[in-house]
């Protein structure tokens, strides 16, 4: 027994060894400092502190696991992934779990102004030059089914999942970073219109938006974001806005005033055209475009989208040729296809976290617990985004991966692990028969120099 634990010290292997070499990475740049400053549970510590708990679940999630449950075969067995992220074990699953479930709400403020400032110091979104290009910040809520017996599980919509129970969950995402700026856990009845005001306020501390900084700021967000109260609270901010019409009855009248209507090239059977009614109902001059569909019943399906944007910008933001600006047609075009690209944005990236990260497979019966892990999913997807970011320059292959590519085929890497004195991982050796292991190969090798930890392709 004792040979074979002086051997594992020296030598490891690990079917994960690009989440070693990111793990230590994340220790390089302390990006999870302010959760061992700012997170404080009170919780007897007999093997592992709270805060380590925390972050064994952190890695359990990286590690592609499903539910915390998955621990004890994706974490505890595997040394390299310990050490990479400042561990020497790793706690039981059950352990991790009644961590959570002693969080109280005090713990939800901490960890979530741990979280944004965590954000603050490594997201690229809030490094954002304003002064060179807009920001845009979509808004959206997802449904997260749970068991009845739930805190706050109440019946709601969930999409194709009638009579389901769960929570809801809103979102505010930096999208031209792909980085989650704010997640909050609502019950199952909460949709966006109540909580629109709240989300955008808690962006707003995580970015520290200014004045100025809202004036060059989008908010992009569906119908429910477009109720005349939260319009003109959203103008009366500053911000620029781009969202339908929230009441359908209002919008079926806009809809009426549009003297022409224009064909969508790009979508059959849509059209399009210039609302002529003078916005009076808002605190800053808006533009207006209708747009309808052809239902199954014959009937139209209106729309009304409201948009602050400036023709110019709405060009550019669609991914027009500017010289496009000179057609009236074009321009129109473009407010619609801006928002259609909401379906690239934050429903993609909500998408992907359900599939890639698991988001909706976690659940805990009390309310603070879940809290803790969607802060905890927001942690994991952002270091997903950023690992994206350190590896791009020297792998190509990683520049358009999404969330579920990135856990499934550049995180799950087989390799050996090397060990040297006091347990410091000294050698990363990479499986070069993986087809993803030759592009990773510079990548790590430029991330872990300054930890003067060696990576190397060879044959397991």
């Amino acid at each position: 027994m004792s040979k074979s634990t002086t051997k594992c010290k020296k030598r490891h292997f690990t079917p994960r060894a690009t989440l070693v070499a990111l793990g230590l990475k994340i220790r390089q740049l302390e990006v999870l400092r302010p959760l061992a400053e700012g997170v404080h549970i009170k919780q007897k510590v007999i093997d592992h502190r709270p805060i380590d708990k925390l972050v064994d679940g952190l890695a359990t999630i990286l590690s592609g696991a499903r539910g915390l449950v998955e621990a004890n075969k994706r974490v505890r067995p595997d040394k390299a992934i310990q050490r990479a992220f400042g561990r020497r074990g790793c706690a039981e699953q059950s352990v991790i779990s009644q961590t959570l479930d002693a969080c109280t709400p005090e713990n939800v403020e901490q960890m979530e102004q741990a979280v944004a400032e965590i954000y603050r110091q490594h997201g690229r979104g809030y490094r954002h030059n304003y002064d060179q290009e807009l920001q845009l910040l979509d808004v959206d809520m997802t449904g997260q089914p749970c068991g009845k017996r739930a805190a706050f599980a109440t019946k709601g919509f969930f999409a194709k999942q009638r009579n389901r129970r769960g929570r809801q969950l809103g979102r505010v995402l930096a999208t031209w970073y792909e980085e989650i700026v704010v997640d909050r856990l609502h019950d199952g009845k909460t949709q966006l219109p109540v909580v629109f005001q709240a989300l955008v306020l808690a962006a707003e501390q995580v970015l520290e938006l200014d004045e100025s900084r809202r004036q060059r700021t989008i908010l992009r967000v569906d119908a429910h974001g477009g109720s005349r109260d939260d319009v003109n609270w959203a103008l009366s901010r500053g911000y620029h806005l781009h969202t339908k019409e929230y009441s359908g009855d209002r919008a079926a009248n806009l809809a009426e005033t549009v003297v022409t209507w224009h064909n969508d090239p790009k979508v059959p059977g849509r059209q399009v055209g210039w609302v002529t009614a003078e916005p009076q109902e808002y605190v800053r001059p808006l533009t207006r475009i209708a747009v309808r569909t052809r239902k199954k019943n014959g009937q139209w399906g209106v729309g009304v989208l409201l948009s602050t944007l400036p023709a110019r910008d709405v060009i550019l933001l669609a991914r027009m040729p500017i010289d496009r600006l000179q057609d009236p047609l074009a321009v129109l075009l473009a407010y619609v296809y801006f928002y259609d690209l909401r379906g690239g944005a934050i429903e993609t990236e909500i998408k992907e976290d359900k599939q890639g990260l698991g988001i909706t497979k976690r659940n805990k019966k009390r309310f603070p617990a879940q809290q803790m892990m969607v802060q905890l999913n927001v942690l994991a997807h952002n270091l997903i985004v950023w690992s994206r970011h350190w590896l791009a320059p020297h792998c190509d292959r990683v520049k358009s991966l999404g969330i579920l590519r990135m856990l499934r085929d550049v995180f799950h890497l087989a390799g050996l692990v090397r060990f040297g004195k006091g347990g410091r991982i000294k050698c990363i050796v990479l499986q070069q028969t993986d087809p993803f292991a030759s592009s990773l190969h510079r990548g790590l090798q430029s991330l872990l120099a300054p930890l003067q930890v060696d990576v190397i392709l060879d044959e397991i």
